[in-house]
């Protein structure tokens, strides 16, 4: 057998996948390492994270995924990587690295995007990049230009987490218009770098790597790259993207009018068009998706809920749970609107969609003699679940057409209540997916040997598994959610 290989490079953890190359089916999936890796916070609102770490775990996965499956590393033929959104890696004129990478759900770039967006107009930022500057990998690199003047003053080339893998795995430099597109440098309009908003930050535009395409070779492993992760030196990397579009991918949404759903560490809504125009700019995001071309321009509009997942997780850490299941159980127990108790999930760092502030977590209407345990996982769950029906408001504030609506069987969607819950906020079915972003990837990289009208059919006759429908009794969802929505304004207030 032949094989493609997936990376998913999270701020989690590094998830890696076999696929048969000719039938598309997953062979494995294994998650390195074990435990969440950690991120650094020096100061309120950082996360940071050392490069290194992501390569180390992605050596060690892919020698033991290997090991495991008994697969002899010369069948595999091709890689694709996905990883963690927005992150900066900076290196110097010996490819070295000279910090460690400011990650995605660091805010500190806030105030810089701000700014920029005042200055710079709407009429100009909204034409040509689709969105406001922000809080991104453009706005973190004038961060170190601004406060850490020496070292910037060594700094060759900046890239985005998924370009350092692949620079690792290579010893090429590149990056692609999607990681442009999430930096917020890419021009839509005029369809190039967008060099005028680095110039406006006073940033040398030869810092930008040179660009390679989807679904083309992007640099061949070298004899390093080789030696310490255990693939075969020369085999290229076919595909990578940022992981939302990626997982996207791997739901199948590909055309106009599809979305894909995401409720990991982070809640994502991600939706397709063919749309050369928005209106909105702040509490949305629009980045070329994995088969955009200039030709060809598919948009992926995408909504991000930072305090999603990590929220039931810290509940399950601090109630001292040692899986969902047993959480589950305990919410299903407790009637639509946790009777009374609301949460609002926003406790990891500053919200987009809320137009950047900083709200924090919190449970509102605490009766400590009313509830327990199950309440407050059920109040998570549904929390998170108007966040999603919220965000849902605002992409068609904006008049994205959906059509369909496609989630991966894990995480949140495996929480009945949570499902339940954001199909009938939305009033449309979800349907569920069996894979996951590694997968995605590996499949993406045997693209060549199919095309992507084949590899869309191929996904859909494997991995759609269930279909979630909103019940017929919707009223006492759209109750809590107004009641949900009442506090979350007097909290914005």
């Amino acid at each position: 057998m032949k094989y493609t290989i997936g990376y998913d490079i999270g701020s989690s953890s590094v998830k890696i996948a076999l696929v048969e190359v000719s039938t598309n089916k997953k062979i494995a999936v294994i998650t390195e390492p074990q435990e969440e890796m950690p991120i650094h916070a020096e100061k309120a609102h950082w996360a940071e994270q050392n490069p290194e770490m992501w390569w180390k775990h992605l050596c060690a996965g892919t020698h033991k995924i290997l090991k495991e499956n008994i697969v002899n590393a010369n069948h595999i033929l091709s890689i694709g990587i996905s990883y963690q959104m927005h992150g900066l890696v900076v290196l110097d004129k010996d490819k070295s690295l000279l910090r460690d990478s400011i990650i995605w759900c660091d805010s500190r770039a806030v105030e810089i995007g701000e700014k920029a967006a005042k200055d710079i107009g709407e009429a100009r930022f909204g034409a040509h990049l689709f969105n406001a500057p922000g809080n991104f990998t453009a706005s973190k690199l004038k961060w170190v230009k601004e406060n850490e003047p020496d070292l910037y003053s060594r700094v060759a080339y900046y890239m985005l987490p998924g370009d350092y893998i692949a620079f690792k795995l290579t010893g090429e430099i590149a990056t692609t218009i999607n990681g442009l597109s999430e930096g917020m440098l890419w021009d839509f309009k005029e369809k190039k770098v967008a060099n005028w908003l680095l110039e406006y930050y006073g940033i040398d535009t030869k810092l930008t790597p040179p660009l390679v395409a989807n679904f083309e070779d992007q640099g061949r492993v070298s004899a390093s790259g080789a030696a310490q992760s255990g693939l075969p030196e020369g085999i290229p990397i076919r595909y990578r993207a940022g992981d939302q579009p990626n997982n996207a991918l791997a739901l199948n949404i590909l055309k106009s009018g599809e979305v894909a759903a995401t409720g990991g560490t982070s809640g994502v809504l991600f939706a397709v068009s063919d749309r050369n125009a928005s209106k909105e700019f702040y509490r949305v995001n629009h980045f070329a998706h994995v088969n955009y071309t200039p030709d060809a321009s598919l948009i992926g509009t995408l909504l991000c809920v930072n305090g999603a997942g990590i929220q039931y997780s810290w509940l399950r850490r601090m109630a001292g749970f040692n899986d969902f299941h047993e959480m589950n159980d305990l919410a299903n127990k407790v009637p639509i609107g946790s009777e009374g108790l609301i949460n609002l999930p926003f406790g990891n760092g500053a919200e987009r969609m809320l137009l950047n502030k900083t709200p924090g977590a919190q449970f509102s209407n605490l009766n400590l003699n009313q509830h327990q345990q199950g309440h407050l996982f059920r109040a998570a769950l549904e929390g998170i679940a108007f966040s999603f029906a919220y965000g849902m408001e605002i992409m068609q504030e904006d008049a994205l057409d959906i059509k369909v609506i496609r989630a991966g069987n894990d995480n949140l969607f495996r929480s009945k209540i949570f499902s339940t819950t954001v199909a009938s906020l939305i009033g449309q079915p979800i349907e569920i997916y069996n894979t996951t972003g590694a997968v995605g990837a590996a499949r993406a990289a045997g693209v060549e040997y199919g095309g992507l009208e084949d590899y869309s059919q191929s996904i859909s006759s494997m991995d759609r598994v269930s279909e979630i429908s909103p019940p017929k009794e919707k009223e006492a969802y759209h109750l809590a959610y107004q009641k949900w929505k009442t506090v979350l304004k007097q909290k914005l207030n």
